[in-house]
C-alpha cells in the first residue's frame, strides 16, 4: 500500500506555504543541529516574483521562526513586507544566487561536521557510502576564503562558481545548499551534514575510505522505474519532519 504524506500544516496560498515552510526549515535546522543561533540564512524566492525574497529578519533566533515573521525583501537590501532587516550577507550572497542561477531556495548554514572537512586542506567529499554517492557530480567547491560577504560581488562570483549544481562546498567557512522546493532543499542540506560527519568520522580512524566505483555510482543514481514513491520522496521527508516539529517545536506556522 502507498505511504502519502500526511500534511501537517499546509495552505492553498503558494506565498503562505513557503511562509510556513521557510520557519519551518528554521526550526528544523535548530532540531538537527545545523544553525548559528540567529546566523547564517535561507532565502526562497517568493511565488509569483523573480526579484523577491522571503527571509527570516536578523535578530530572531532560528528556533522561535514563525511563518508571520518573514520578511520580503529586493536585491539591494530593502525590506519591501514585514518588520526587520535582511542581514547584509544574506542579501549579498543569496539575492545574486537567485537572480543568476533562476534557483527558488537557498540555504547557508556552517553546520559543524560539514565546516570541519571545509578546515581540511582536501576538503573533497569522497563517495564511500550509499548517501554519499547521490552527492557525486552535484557539488561545487569553492576553494578561495575571501572574507565576510559584503558586496553583491560576492553573490555573483558564488553564482558563476555554482551552476547547475545543488550544492557548493566552501573552503573554511560552510556549505551552500540550491533546489527547486524548500522540501528538497533542506532533505539535500540535512543528508549533507551526515555524509560528511561519517567521512571525518572514517577518516579520524586513520584507515583508507573504500569510495564506491563509477559503475556503482551511476547505477545508484539512476532513476528507478519501480519507485513506489517516485518524485515524492523529498515532500514525505519535509511533511514528516513538519509533524515531527508540530510535537517537539509548534508554532512555527503561526
Amino acid at each position: 500500500m502507498p505511504i502519502h504524506a500526511i500534511d501537517s500544516k499546509s495552505s492553498t496560498d503558494p506565498v503562505t506555504q513557503a511562509r510556513i515552510d521557510l520557519a519551518a526549515a528554521h526550526r528544523l535546522a535548530v532540531y538537527h543541529e545545523l544553525e548559528e543561533g540567529i546566523d547564517n540564512h535561507f532565502t526562497v524566492t517568493v511565488p509569483g516574483y523573480e526579484d523577491r525574497y522571503l527571509v527570516l529578519p536578523f535578530g530572531l533566533h532560528w528556533s522561535e521562526a514563525r511563518a508571520s515573521d518573514m520578511i520580503v525583501f529586493d536585491e539591494a537590501g530593502n525590506t519591501l513586507e514585514g518588520e526587520g532587516l535582511v542581514e547584509l550577507s544574506a542579501q549579498c550572497i543569496h539575492a545574486p544566487i537567485h537572480r543568476i542561477t533562476g534557483v527558488r531556495v537557498v540555504m547557508h548554514t556552517h553546520q559543524i561536521w560539514a565546516v570541519a572537512l571545509n578546515m581540511l586542506e582536501n576538503n573533497r567529499l569522497i563517495p564511500a557510502s550509499q548517501t554519499a554517492a547521490f552527492y557525486v557530480g552535484h557539488i561545487a567547491y569553492d576553494d578561495h576564503y575571501r572574507g565576510t560577504a559584503d558586496t553583491p560581488e560576492e553573490g555573483e562570483i558564488l553564482a558563476g562558481l555554482l551552476g547547475d549544481n545543488s550544492v557548493m562546498f566552501m573552503k573554511n567557512h560552510g556549505v551552500m545548499v540550491a533546489a527547486d522546493s524548500i522540501a528538497r532543499a533542506y532533505k539535500t542540506l540535512y543528508l549533507l551534514e551526515r555524509v560528511c560527519r561519517a567521512q571525518v568520522l572514517a577518516m579520524s580512524t586513520r584507515q583508507p575510505l573504500a569510495p564506491i566505483s563509477k559503475e556503482i555510482i551511476a547505477q545508484v543514481q539512476a532513476p528507478d522505474e519501480n519507485d513506489r514513491h517516485k518524485g515524492q520522496r523529498h515532500h514525505l521527508y519535509f511533511e514528516a519532519m513538519k509533524r515531527v516539529l508540530d510535537r517537539e517545536m509548534p508554532g512555527y506556522a503561526d
